[in-house]
């Protein structure tokens, strides 16, 4: 009698555990975990051998959604707040103590954590900005999107910090000289089209060395930043089209809609982090999947760490 053998393909997920399994974990503030998804996000995270976490919320509360949820808390550490406002200063007080190496968004609003965080000494030098690393069967390599979280609609210095913030995130990963894309409607610069100026602005910032290390070119649209085939067709000679590790959108609606996009449509694994802060800051959404609030966990210990590691696809 014959058998028959099934292979299992490692998923995104696994070779990115697989990747920062060497780094340890990271001390990370659950702030408001006070539903079931959140509080099992961080359950899952810790389980995964990815964070240590320190649950802030009211005590009482988290106990009685693990007995209505059946989720078990354990011994794990609770800092026992009043409510969400408390719980994200709390957050923040943890972090600027050293006590804490990450955040992680609960059930709370972003807008109430991110406040607490922009309006303390967590603000570093640069803006704030939000990352999607993202893989998609039809792309042969992991990339960034960015920013399609925290800047509504950036101007061209926001931009610099957005892409500064991005290419120290692929360094983290192990990509030495990332090829960033800035993404516009067309590839040619239109003054009627202020995302063209801007990319135009950004790649001749990066040719005087305002922004350093990655390589830089735009506007381009988005066929031509990542299909090959694309750009020949347009003739741009480039060293980025058609071969993007970074794509920089316009704005917070571009980009918001292009990941979600590839996540709904395109079968893309995605993972998000908040990189600008004295420590990395992990957003989830309420939709997020099991495996994107984890592998979020995973990538805020690259970042953290600096793991100069390559994720291959």
């Amino acid at each position: 009698m014959n058998t028959m053998t099934t292979t299992t393909h490692p998923t995104h997920l696994d070779r990115l555990l697989d990747l920062v399994r060497p780094m340890g974990s990271l001390r990370m503030a659950v702030v408001h975990p006070c539903d079931a998804v959140s509080l099992a996000a961080a359950l899952d995270a810790h389980a995964a051998g990815l964070i240590e976490p320190v649950l802030i919320g009211s005590r009482e509360r988290l106990q009685e959604l693990a007995r209505q949820t059946g989720l078990s808390i354990g011994d794990l550490a609770i800092q026992d707040v009043a409510d969400s406002h408390a719980a994200a200063a709390r957050g923040v007080e943890l972090a600027l103590e050293g006590r804490v190496d990450a955040l992680m968004k609960g059930s709370l609003h972003t807008d109430e954590l991110m406040s607490a965080v922009v309006g303390s000494k967590l603000r570093a030098g640069r803006r704030m900005s939000h990352c999607f690393v993202m893989h998609t069967p039809a792309y042969p390599r992991p990339f960034i999107i960015t920013d399609a979280a925290i800047n509504i609609a950036p101007t061209l210095q926001d931009k610099v910090d957005i892409v500064r913030n991005a290419i120290d995130l692929a360094h983290a990963f192990g990509v030495a000289r990332p090829r960033v894309a800035i993404l516009a409607a067309v590839e040619t610069v239109n003054p009627n089209m202020p995302a063209t100026l801007d990319a135009a602005a950004l790649c001749k910032m990066a040719d005087r060395g305002q922004i350093e290390g990655g390589v830089l070119d735009g506007p381009l649209a988005f066929d031509n930043a990542v299909s090959a085939a694309a750009a020949r067709i347009k003739g741009i000679v480039s060293d980025v089209a058609g071969a993007a590790d970074i794509l920089v959108v316009p704005n917070l609606e571009s980009g918001n809609m292009l990941a979600k996009q590839l996540e709904f449509l395109g079968g893309a694994a995605s993972a998000g982090i908040v990189l600008g802060a004295r420590v990395p800051i992990v957003l989830t959404s309420r939709a997020d999947p099991r495996e994107s609030r984890i592998a979020s966990c995973a990538v805020a210990l690259v970042s953290a760490r600096g793991g100069n590691r390559e994720l291959r696809s």
